[in-house]
């Protein structure tokens, strides 16, 4: 392998990898500060991509207040959706918790099936990021590949930010520590859970969005994801922001470069990856709250 390929390949493993993080970040937050086990998470990722084939007609090469609007629409949906069905998990058992946001994948995917149908969509990228870097004589690279990875690069300092530097993060956080706390102190925790929950939902949609240009668009494709997702969960901590960043990071380069060098193991390599850093630290890289 050449410098060139090998840059390419390092290129691809940072911008999958911030990708990921977007949608185990909104994992982490319903998952490991909320305590629900939440099996629809995928969907969400799914539902941005649909939106993202839906909007990409009315706003052309408006392509940033698309994902604006989209992100908008996601958080008011997980918002409504926390109040009429999640707000009743908080207490019950995980298998209830299973049980019902699996039912909810089944809704999700009978109303995607009856609204757009079960079509391969494809939605092109904006014109001004539609070309390519060149990268030594034979290769080059998306623009839109840099944009994905800059605007998560961006999206995971906001919410580093929001959860370590505000008081909207402290509430955050003290109330995956002892809820009943919070509520003694005077704050809404439904509220504040309700909140939170909007905002996992509306960072898994944006990562659809922002993935649409690059992939096709099309049916159950929230699977896979979602459970990458909780093995990057339980890699980076459970309730860690930092750890699913790192862990994210740590699947792109594993899962990359996998399929470059041992293509017929490729599919092992990041539950591999799992399994070592469980052995070694068992309560995954960063402790919660991290």
């Amino acid at each position: 392998m050449d410098a060139t390929t090998f840059l390419v390949q390092c290129l691809n493993a940072v911008q999958y990898g911030l990708l990921l993080f977007l949608v185990a970040s909104g994992l982490t937050l319903i998952f490991g500060i909320m305590g629900v086990i939440n099996l629809a998470h995928g969907s969400f990722y799914m539902i941005g991509a649909y939106l993202a084939f839906a909007l990409a007609p009315y706003f052309t090469d408006q392509f940033v207040l698309m994902l604006v609007v989209g992100t908008l629409l996601a958080a008011a949906f997980g918002f409504v959706l926390e109040w009429a069905f999640f707000s009743f998990l908080y207490q019950r058992e995980h298998l209830q918790q299973v049980l019902m946001t699996y039912a909810l994948i089944l809704v999700f995917e009978e109303s995607r099936s009856l609204l757009l149908g079960n079509d391969v969509h494809g939605v092109q990228p904006p014109a001004w990021l539609a070309g390519s870097i060149a990268l030594g004589e034979l290769m080059s690279y998306p623009v839109y590949r840099l944009f994905a990875s800059a605007a998560c690069l961006a999206i995971a300092a906001l919410l580093y930010l929001v959860v370590n530097r505000t008081r909207l993060g402290m509430m955050v956080r003290a109330g995956a520590s002892n809820r009943d706390m919070v509520r003694g102190l005077g704050i809404d925790i439904r509220l504040l859970y309700r909140g939170v929950f909007a905002a996992g939902v509306a960072l898994a949609a944006l990562a659809g969005m922002i993935a649409a240009p690059m992939s096709s668009v099309y049916p159950g494709m929230g699977g896979s994801v979602l459970i990458v997702s909780f093995v990057i969960v339980v890699i980076g901590g459970i309730g860690s922001i930092t750890g699913a960043l790192v862990a994210s990071l740590l699947v792109g380069f594993v899962d990359t470069f996998g399929k470059v060098f041992f293509a017929e193991l490729s599919g092992i390599g990041i539950y591999l990856l799992m399994a070592i850093v469980l052995v070694w630290r068992p309560e995954g890289l960063m402790r919660r709250g991290h």
